[in-house]
C-alpha cells in the first residue's frame, strides 16, 4: 500500500533534485525519493553489526611487489565461504585490479577488505555492499 506525504524544499534544493532525476531517468520526483530512502536505509543497515550482505571489494595492487599476489590469495582462501568470485584484470604492465564478490556478514567483509588494505604493495581497496530488503 502506497502512503502520501507532503515534503517542504527549498526552491533552488528542488530545481537541483528535478536536474537530478532527469539525469538519472526516473519517471518522476516519488520514484526518485524512495530509491533514495531505500538506498540510505540499507547503507545504515550494512554499515552496522553484522548484516548479510552481498558486496565487492576492488584491490588496485603492485603485481611487482614481491608476494603480493600470493598473499591476497591466501586472504581469500582464508574466507572461501564468503567469497563467491573473483575477477583479475592487468591495468598496465605494473599495476592489477581484483574484484571480488562476496556474500556473507558485514563485518566480515570490512574485515577482509582491512587485510587487503593493510598488504605492502596494496594502492587503493574500496568496498560496495547492499543487501536484498523483503
Amino acid at each position: 500500500m502506497l502512503k502520501r506525504f507532503g515534503v517542504s524544499i527549498d526552491e533552488e534544493l528542488l530545481s537541483k533534485f528535478d536536474e537530478f532525476i532527469g539525469k538519472k531517468g526516473y519517471v518522476g520526483r516519488s520514484e526518485a525519493i524512495r530509491d533514495l530512502i531505500r538506498n540510505a536505509l540499507i547503507e545504515e543497515s550494512v554499515a552496522e553489526g553484522s548484516e548479510d550482505v552481498f558486496g565487492t571489494i576492488t584491490v588496485i595492487y603492485d603485481h611487482d611487489v614481491r608476494g603480493i599476489s600470493e598473499k591476497i590469495t591466501h586472504i581469500q582462501h582464508h574466507y572461501v565461504d564468503v567469497i563467491r568470485a573473483a575477477v583479475h584484470v592487468h591495468v598496465d604492465e605494473k599495476n592489477c585490479l581484483e574484484v571480488v564478490i562476496v556474500n556473507g556478514k558485514s563485518d566480515t567483509i570490512r574485515e577482509i577488505a582491512e587485510k587487503l588494505t593493510s598488504l605492502k604493495g596494496v594502492k587503493n581497496v574500496r568496498f560496495q555492499l547492499t543487501k536484498v530488503e523483503p
